[in-house]
C-alpha cells in the first residue's frame, strides 16, 4: 500500500516529538476525496501530518459507434506534511511529499463496428482492442496554504488548498486482427493526441475542509 513509507516516517517524527503537544485527529473530505489523518504540532510555529485520501475505483460504460468503451479510475494518496504557521496563529504554510495512485484505464473493443486511431477509421472485431492507460507519477512534492492543525485542544476546523506537482504519462497498448491494418503513422497520431490532451496534466489541486479533535 502506497502509505507504508510515509506513515512508517510519520510514527518516527512524532515519537521524536514527544508528548509535549496535544496531537489531532481529523477526518476532511473534498478534492481529493476522503481524508483521514494525524496532526502532531511542535510548538506554536512548526507542526507535521499524515493522511490518506481516496475516492477510491471509479468505473463508467458507453457504448459509441458499436464500440464499448470501459473506464476504471483509481485515486489513492498518502501524504507527510509539514506545517509552517508564520504568525503562531491558524494560518499556515503546507509542504511535504505524497505518495500516490492515480491511474486512468480506458478500453475500447469492437465487434462489428469501427474504431478511429489517429487520422483512419478502421472495422474491428470482437478480438480487437484498444486500451490506453494515464498515470500520475507514485512521488510527487506537495505545496499549499490552509487553516487549523495548530496548538489547541477539543473540536477543531480546518481548510486547505493546494496542489502535487508531476507529469502524467500516456501508454497505449493495440491487441486483435486490427493490428494488421493499423499505420505506424496512425498509432504516432493518436498518441500525440493523448498527449496533447491529458499528458499535459502537470498538478493535480487539493481543496479540502475538515474537522477533528485535538486531546
Amino acid at each position: 500500500m502506497p502509505s507504508t513509507p510515509i506513515a512508517s516516517l510519520t510514527l518516527t517524527l512524532c515519537l521524536a516529538a514527544g508528548a509535549a503537544q496535544a496531537g489531532e485527529l481529523y477526518s476532511n473530505i473534498g478534492i481529493p476525496g476522503v481524508m483521514l489523518g494525524y496532526s502532531q504540532p511542535l510548538g506554536p510555529l512548526f507542526g507535521v501530518r499524515a493522511d490518506y485520501a481516496t475516492v477510491g475505483n471509479v468505473k463508467d460504460r458507453r457504448t459509441e459507434d458499436g464500440i464499448d468503451y470501459d473506464s476504471k479510475l483509481k485515486l489513492n494518496r498518502a501524504a507527510l506534511l509539514a506545517d509552517w504557521f508564520p504568525f503562531a496563529g491558524s494560518f499556515r504554510l503546507t509542504g511535504g511529499i505524497t505518495s500516490n495512485q492515480y491511474k486512468l484505464d480506458l478500453l475500447a473493443t469492437g465487434a462489428g463496428g469501427s474504431l478511429t486511431i489517429g487520422n483512419t477509421r478502421y472495422t474491428t472485431t470482437a478480438n480487437d482492442q484498444f486500451r490506453v492507460q494515464v498515470k500520475f507519477p507514485s512521488r510527487t512534492p506537495y505545496f499549499g496554504v490552509g487553516w487549523g492543525h495548530g496548538m489547541g485542544s477539543g473540536m477543531r476546523f480546518s481548510f486547505d488548498v493546494g496542489a502535487k506537482f508531476g507529469k502524467a504519462t500516456v501508454s497505449y497498448a493495440l491487441s486483435g486482427p486490427v493490428t494488421q491494418q493499423v499505420s505506424q503513422a496512425d498509432i504516432d497520431a493518436e498518441l500525440k493526441e493523448l498527449r496533447d490532451g491529458v499528458g499535459k496534466v502537470r498538478a493535480v489541486p487539493q481543496v479540502t475542509f475538515g474537522l477533528g479533535y485535538s486531546f
